[in-house]
Parts: structure tokens; sequence; C-alpha cells
């Protein structure tokens, strides 16, 4: 189905390299199943999914509201003008060049897992222990229940200073009473007195976001909606009222410093056409909001994505002279520059700050729908230069390049790189585009699954990634002359930073264990714990951890697996169990804390999420084997994982139920038709008939990919692989959940299958959330998601109701303010 952009398109797993001053983080999202974050519709869906306690900046993107250094008395390292940092003096510092003809050369490197050194040091902080799942400790907790995740505060990944004696992240806090959400900046001071603390930066009922650092470290540069409209805000390091820079008014996102510090660089959604007049794009947005009249009107594909139309408005990139107040459009023309991406930034800034790379497709019209061309370009930072024709690195590879990050002393541009055509789900590689020569080198072509995110080594001679492996996303390290890769002595991370003196900073979770903010050196040993926001819950709640099984499937496949028991385990009771199936489909489950993996074990059921053939993390021919296949082989590993679950002791066979996020819908319609062994199903944006799903979605390039081009072109799978086609084998009463806004997976599928279960005679149940896409809102919509699963897995599988009454939460009457 189609995935969440998460990584380029913006499917499925949509990382982006969004740096400053050589360390831009990528972040990914997957279109289809709820966790991914795609670049364009590269993935981009792992921003936060449904059912995901926490993320980076927040909840999904929203595109009609803009989202989302150095001790004080030291000089930050910039360049000067014809001088690279680290280079002889008198060297010159070269702008880019063209790209030169001819492959890409390859690094040989072989990535062995096995080498991998183990997840934990001498005297630093465990962060693979693990508990038994009837610990008479746990069950002495109260159980977790839906107000108990939105009392969990979502924490960021850190940003290191200049000097990397700090770091700025985001704590995001939930009002369940309001279904309201508020972010604020505290500050990491690493060493002092008694070692590691934390300030709160940022105290306002808006949303504060997106810390970026001052080159001097003195002051940093966010985001805030207080006062309207998203604007950047400026605050000292050391306390006192921040100050307004901008005044944009189409809002403002991803801002960053220039190294001189006196010009920010920063995106906005404008009329093409006005370029830099926002005055102008705003009027006209007021004139179409005001007017008797109401349509939206395309001439081509891709005018609507995700959960919003386009209506003739692209992305740009705008540097902002802050002496001045002069605003300039550094990618004109019409065009995303940079490509839409659900995780934000697409593009970087050079060290010297007087060049921009970003990522944008330039393929003619509605061919954007169907291509996955997206490529890094750059351009002058100079105001007077001619933007209207940026330089193309990546023109050669007719396949993704995107997220730039220019290395620490600027002789490189990092990327992610996809190899083949028009398929999202292709293998993420890093690659580095040499400035002076117009070479480029792919550093990661011995390592067999994706690429997620990248930072630069403070020395440029090394990388930092992150990527998917065996349901976890660990950090792993590349030389860029011998390619040779090593694993971090993390088991996972979540967002992630490199200090100037190497050591790492990050937020961290598992299934049992809710997100914090650690730092360790720079193997990824010494881990030390820095905050504690989500301490109290911990203590006083059983927030249940998860034991992994590698499962026996078809042919002699392997099933990852992870199985969260319930709260108050007991072995030789029995429980009823919930198969829930991820999306993407090429996505993972992955150790980290979800709504959906707490909920209902807090209830009283045993839930168990499988890898199965199709999921990232396991060799790129593990991903690929669900092309074509969509009810073929994940079907029969689903099925295999069932009957393993339920022959152990602990579940029962009589009670077990199935739910699955976009593909993991698809999966519970094909289920309908094809076994009646569970006794319920909910099906939560699924794809139900596929030659409608293709007129209907917006990027063309997965269904034509996934399912052999488009329906007239012969291919047999869009007949094959439709649960439509055995709707008169339905018997299983069934949950749908969609929402009106939802342009990846359109609503109209869930009103089809509505239908045809109603019109059998079927028990089912319709939620239609009106103002959500293919993520509801974390705050506003989720909680209704769960007590609506909670009610119908009462009445078909035996387990309590929900707490909270469907009914009562429509009329706001169902969650007070303590």
């Amino acid at each position: 189905m189609p995935k969440p952009p998460a990584l380029h398109n913006s499917r499925r797993l949509l990382a982006t390299f969004a740096g400053a001053a050589g360390l831009a983080a990528l972040t990914l999202a997957s279109a289809c199943d709820p966790p991914r974050s795609r670049t364009q519709g590269q993935q981009a869906y792992q921003g936060q999914d449904p059912g995901q306690a926490y993320s980076a900046e927040g909840a999904g993107y929203d595109p009609n509201a803009a989202p989302g250094a150095q001790e004080p008395g030291q000089a930050p390292p910039v360049w000067q003008p014809g001088v690279m940092p680290g280079a002889r003096e008198g060297s010159a510092a070269p702008d880019t060049a063209p790209p030169r003809a001819g492959a890409p050369r390859i690094v040989e490197a072989t990535y062995r897992p096995e080498d991998d050194p183990r997840n934990s040091s001498p005297g630093g902080f465990d962060l693979a222990r693990t508990r038994a799942p009837d610990d008479p400790a746990d069950a002495a907790r109260a159980a977790f229940g839906i107000e108990t995740l939105y009392q969990l505060k979502s924490v960021s990944g850190p940003r290191w200073s200049p000097d990397g004696a700090r770091a700025l992240f985001t704590v995001t806090r939930h009002e369940l009473a309001k279904g309201s959400s508020n972010r604020d900046i505290y500050m990491l001071t690493r060493s002092g007195e008694g070692g590691p603390s934390v300030r709160r930066m940022t105290r306002d009922e808006g949303s504060d976001g997106h810390p970026r650092w001052a080159p001097d470290g003195r002051s940093f540069l966010f985001t805030s909606s207080r006062g309207g409209t998203t604007q950047i805000w400026r605050m000292p390091i050391d306390g006192g009222d921040p100050e307004r820079l901008s005044d944009v008014a189409t809002g403002v996102a991803d801002p960053e410093w220039v190294a001189d510090g006196e010009r920010v660089v920063f995106t906005s959604r404008v009329y093409p056409e006005y370029g830099a007049d926002f005055k102008a794009s705003e009027a006209a947005i007021e004139d179409r909001k005001r007017s008797p009249t109401q349509a939206h009107v395309a001439d081509e594909l891709l005018s609507r994505h995700w959960n919003f139309y386009k209506d003739g408005r692209r992305r740009h990139v705008f540097v902002l002279e802050l002496e001045s107040g002069e605003v300039t459009d550094l990618t004109p023309g019409d065009f995303d520059s940079p490509a839409f991406s659900t995780g934000g930034g697409g593009f970087a800034l050079s060290p010297d700050g007087r060049e921009l790379a970003f990522t944008s497709n330039r393929d003619p019209g509605s061919q954007r729908a169907w291509t996955t061309n997206k490529d890094v370009f750059v351009t002058p930072l100079d105001p007077a230069a001619d933007h209207a024709a940026p330089l193309n690195l990546t023109g050669a590879n007719p396949a993704f390049d995107g997220d730039p990050l220019y290395s620490p002393d600027g002789r490189y541009i990092a990327f992610r790189r996809q190899e083949v055509p028009a398929y999202e789900a292709d293998r993420f590689r890093l690659a580095i585009y040499d400035r002076a020569q117009g070479t480029v080198k792919v550093l990661t072509e011995g390592f067999d699954n994706w690429v997620q995110s990248a930072r630069w080594a403070p020395d440029s001679a090394s990388m930092v990634f992150k990527a998917a492996e065996k349901g976890r996303t660990p950090l792993f390290r590349v030389a860029l002359e011998s390619g040779e890769i090593r694993g971090l002595a993390l088991p996972s991370v979540h967002g992630y930073d490199v200090a100037p003196d190497g050591a790492l900073g990050f937020s961290f979770s598992r299934v049992g264990e809710p997100v914090e903010l650690f730092i360790a050196d720079a193997a990824g040993a010494d881990v030390q714990r820095v905050t504690g926001f989500n301490q109290a819950v911990a203590s006083s709640h059983d927030i249940r951890p998860a034991e992994e099984l590698w499962i026996d499937g078809p042919d002699g496949r392997k099933i990852h697996t992870f199985v969260v028991k319930p709260h108050g385990f007991k072995p030789g009771q029995r429980y009823p169990l919930i198969l829930n199936v991820h999306g993407g489909p090429q996505s993972q489950w992955r150790d980290s804390l979800r709504g959906d993996w707490q909920v209902y074990p807090g209830a009283g059921y045993v839930v168990v999420f499988a890898n199965p053939t199709g999921s990232i993390g396991y060799g790129q021919a593990f991903t690929d084997g669900i092309g074509r296949d969509w009810g073929g082989k994940v079907y029969e590993d689903l099925m295999a994982v069932t009957d393993h679950m339920v022959a152990q002791p602990y579940v029962d066979p009589a009670r077990v139920g199935a739910m699955g996020w976009s593909y993991g819908g698809y999966m519970m319609n094909w289920f309908l038709g094809h076994t009646d062994r569970f006794k319920a199903i909910a099906s939560m944006m699924g794809i139900y008939e596929l030659t409608s799903f293709f007129g209907a979605t917006e990027e063309l390039w997965f269904a034509e990919a996934d399912l052999g081009g488009p329906p007239w072109s012969g291919s047999k799978a869009y007949e094959r692989w439709s649960p439509a086609e055995s709707a008169g084998a339905f018997k299983t009463p069934t949950l749908v959940i969609t929402g009106e806004r939802d342009y990846r997976v359109p609503y109209t599928q869930s009103l089809q299958l509505f239908t045809a279960l109603r019109r059998r005679d079927i028990p089912a149940r319709l939620v239609v959330f009106p103002n959500d896409g293919h993520w509801p809102s974390h705050v506003k919509s989720m909680p209704l998601y769960y007590a609506a699963h909670l009610d119908w897995f009462h009445t078909y599988l035996g387990g309590p109701a929900s707490k909270y009454s469907i009914d009562d939460i429509l009329r706001g009457r169902a969650f007070t303010a303590d």
C-alpha cells in the first residue's frame, strides 16, 4: 500500500538530511504504515505514526502551519573567503564543480553484523537490559491505559553547540482534556559540579521548536507559533525575553543560521510568481478564502499530497538579512525546492556561507507523480546571483538523490541515493560528492540495509549514520577513504547528533521504556542518561516489555517477531491475542515505545508484532520480496506467526483478533476473504480495491512499482491481490477507521469496505475522522482510536471495555482537566 512517504517520495522511510554547519539530520517516515518518513514521496512517512508516542518535533506534517555553536567568547570555525578549513594557508576553496561524466566510484566494503561490539560497556548505562514479563514489581504497578500514554512526554534528539559544551532539545507535553500539545526548548549542559544538568529555556502556550545554535554559541534561533503564524525567534543562552527575527506572512519552517551569523535561511510555501513578496502570496491566499466559489483546480497530477492541496503554492528556500530585513528567494520557479518531505529540511548550507544545496524534482509536470527522480542542486547564497538555473549535481542518476549535507571542511556534500528508478523501496545508500573534482563516491554499497540519516564526524574523515536493522535503528561509522563500516555500541537510537569532539547525544526508548535523552562517547560507550522526564510515569505504571522470537516461516524464512504480554501476566493462564500488522509495506516494527504496544496489553491482551517479507532491516532481497505479491509470502508469514502464537500455553486459541494500519489495513482486508480464524478485525486506512486505489492516490510511483505498472499495462496484480475480489467470502466482524483528508489511501477505500461488510450483514463499525489524513491527530483523534479498538475487541475477544465511552469522547466529556 502506499507507504507513508518514509523516505523519498513521500511514502516510506522518508529521511532527510537537514544540516547546518555541517551537521544535518535526516528523518524518515513511511506512507502506508504508521511509522515512516520520506522525502518527496520517498518515504515520507517516518515522522510520527499513529500509536507512536514520541517524535522528534511533534506530530505529523501540517503544510498550512509552518513547523516547525560555540561557547561565548570563542569564534566559530568558519571558512574565510578562498580558504578551506584545515587546508594549507593560501590553498583555494573552489566552488562546487559540475559533475563529471561516468559512473560513481563504489567503495567496496562488506558489513558483518557479527563483528559489532556488544550493546553494553563497563560502568555505562545498560540500554540492552531486559525484564521478565511476569515480574511481580510490574504487576504491582498501575495498568497502562489511554490516559497513561498522554502523561508521557516526547523528547527530541539533541543539537550540540559549536563547542560541544551544551545541547538543545525539545520536550512535548499533551493535555488530553483539551486535545492539545505544547512543545518547549530545553538546554543540556554537558558537565558541571554535579555532572550534566538540564534547564528549560522557553515557556509559552505557543509551540516552540527547531532550535539552532548561533555560530558564536551565545544564542539560538527557534520557531514559535506565539503571536499567530509560525516565525523565527532568537534567545540568548543566559535567558531573557526572546526576540522575533521574521515577519513572513506565509509562515516559516526549517530555519538555519548562515555561518556569518548575519543571515538566516528558511523555507515557506508561497505562490512562485510572487517569490519573496510574502504579502502578495498572503493576499492571494486570503482572496481564495473569501471567494464565494471554493474549488481546487489542477492541470497536473500530484496537485494534492498527503493531506493538503497545493493550489499553486510551492515550497521555496529564502535567505533573510537580519540587519536590513531583506529577503531573497533562492529557489525560484514552479517547483517544490526543496522537495516535499514530512520530515522537513531537504537543504543544507556550505560552511563558508556561500552556497545552498537542496533537493528537488525538476521532471516535467505530471511526471513527478510517477518518478522518484529527485536530485541535489546547488546555488549561490549571494542575493545578486542568478538562482533560476541551479547546478544539478546528480542528474546522471535517474533515481532518488537527496538530503544533502556539507562536510565540516567544505570538501564534500553527502547525500542519500537510490539506484532503481521509480522504486521508493530501493536500498538507500550513503554517497559523497567531491566539490572540487565533481565526482561521486558511494560509501555503503556493501551495507545491505537502508541508511536513514547521517552526521559528519568533526574531522570530515568519516560519517555516523543510522540504519534500519532487525527491528532497531542502530548507529554505524563509515570511513570515507577505506569504506570500512563499524557498528557503534548502541542497540538503537531515535534522534541523534555528533558533538565537535565526536561525542554522541541521542534520544532512546524501547518497547518497555519511555524516551529519554542520553550521551555517550564517540564509540557509543560510557552511556549516561541525562533526563528523567518520564521517570514518574515509568515508576507508577506497568510499561510492558517485549520478548523477541524468530519464528519458522514457509520455505525456511525466519520471521522476527515481538511479543508483548499483558499486565499482570501469570504463566498457566490463557489470554486473548491480537496480531498487529505494520504498514509501508516496506517498513519495520521496531523496539520502541508505542501506544498500540501498551494500551492493549494494559487491558489484558497478548499483542504480537511481526516483521514479515517486505520489511526493512533484513537485507534488500527480503524487502523486495513483497513486490507484486502483496497477499502472497506476507500472508503466509503472518499465518505462520499466528500458528506459532496460538500454540503457546498462554494464548486462548478461541480469542484471536487482528489489526493493521495502511498496508496493515490492506492485509486485514485480505484476511477477510482468505481466513476465518480471527474473531475480530480492525482495518485502519487500508487499501480495499486496487484499481480504484490507483486512480485516487497521489504518489503513483508506489503503486506502479509494487503492482507492476498502471492497471492498463497488463499487470494481473490489480485483480489478483485486490481484497474486493473476495468480498463474497467475508465473515469476520470488522472495525473500519479512516480520515477524510487521507490522500495517500483515500477514505473511499474504507467506505467501499464498510459497504461490502454491511451489505453482507456482517457486524461492522465505521469511524471517519473528518480533519485527519493518513495519521490522525495524536492528541485530538487517537484517544478515540484506542477506545474504539478496546470496545471492538471487548465485544468479540472478551477483554475489558474502554474506560471512556465513544459518545463521551465525541461530546468532550470523557477526559477531565486533572
